[in-house]
């Protein structure tokens, strides 16, 4: 009988160490907060007392969009983009490359699944934000949509990532999140992804993929991300101005990055850090409504 010091047992564990360290990779642990982060904001904006803040679902959705649902996302990226990647230099550090293996699909079947569970534990008016999570998280990369290579549609699409706060204001409040604030989050998303896709214009150029910072080039991309920016700001102005003075950050730091020089290959990885601290000081201007700072401090 094998014992503890079994050798086909030690290869066992170390092949499953390296597919989880593999998975967690895939799953760009870096832009982790970019689905579970629009989950806290939506929460804090949607809730109104203190225990509606910490209710079971809310923790729930926030798991699931934390880690499963990014393995879903870039695990159909990443099976879709299998050829493009070979030449796509991110790939070679801080990304993984796909390489033909059966446990991505797998992993991807799974994430899926599971999140058909998010429909069971959110009201009717998520739902509609929930699905089109899916539908555009599966469309970006695979056919017949493949909406990462038609020009425009790559940018607009990308609103997906605020779906999920838009799901976790109707899990918490009953009722969509306002129009304006829709629109504003959408438009930021599609900045934010364009100005990402900036750093693999020479790859998708050299593997004939049409994107829009491919068409517009570095310059102009820059400036349609600027743009975005602006008028994100202006919808959420439209909403409460305070938000709209901290979404003007976006377009700043597009300035100042262009003024300095600095790569983008370079700036593209300084945003998890400043969005995460964005979230978090629309985080708490939310939670002021809740409790009120008066309240706490002496």
């Amino acid at each position: 009988m094998p014992t503890a010091a079994d050798p086909v047992d030690a290869t066992d564990r170390a092949g499953a160490a390296a597919s989880v360290r593999y998975l967690l990779k895939l799953s760009r642990p870096r832009f982790w907060l970019y689905l579970a982060g629009p989950i806290v904001v939506g929460v804090a904006f949607g809730a109104t007392t203190v225990p509606r803040l910490f209710a079971p679902e809310n923790v729930l959705l926030f798991g699931y969009f934390l880690l499963p649902a990014n393995l879903f996302l870039y695990g159909v990226n990443d099976v879709f983009d299998r050829d493009v990647d070979e030449d796509n230099p991110k790939k070679n550090g801080r990304e993984v490359r796909y390489g033909g293996d059966r446990l991505v699909p797998a992993v991807v079947v799974a994430s899926l699944l599971a999140g058909a569970g998010t429909f069971a534990i959110t009201p009717r008016a998520a739902w509609p934000f929930l699905a089109g999570f899916f539908l555009l998280g599966a469309q970006y990369s695979a056919p017949p949509l493949r909406f990462k290579t038609t020009p425009l549609l790559d940018s607009v699409s990308n609103g997906l990532y605020v779906l999920p706060g838009a799901a976790a204001y109707a899990l918490v409040a009953g009722v969509a999140p306002p129009a304006e604030a829709l629109v504003g989050a959408w438009l930021w998303a599609m900045a934010m992804h364009t100005f990402s896709a900036i750093p693999d214009i020479d790859p998708d150029r050299a593997a004939g993929i049409r994107t829009t910072a491919t068409v517009l080039g570095e310059p102009r991309t820059l400036a349609y991300c600027a743009g975005c920016w602006l008028a994100a700001a202006g919808a959420f102005a439209a909403v409460d101005l305070r938000i709209g003075a901290v979404l003007l950050a976006y377009p700043a730091l597009v300035a100042a990055v262009s003024w300095a020089g600095v790569a983008i290959d370079r700036a593209y990885w300084w945003f998890p850090a400043i969005n995460t601290v964005v979230g978090a000081v629309l985080t708490m201007g939310a939670l002021t409504r809740i409790v009120p700072p008066g309240a706490v401090l002496p």
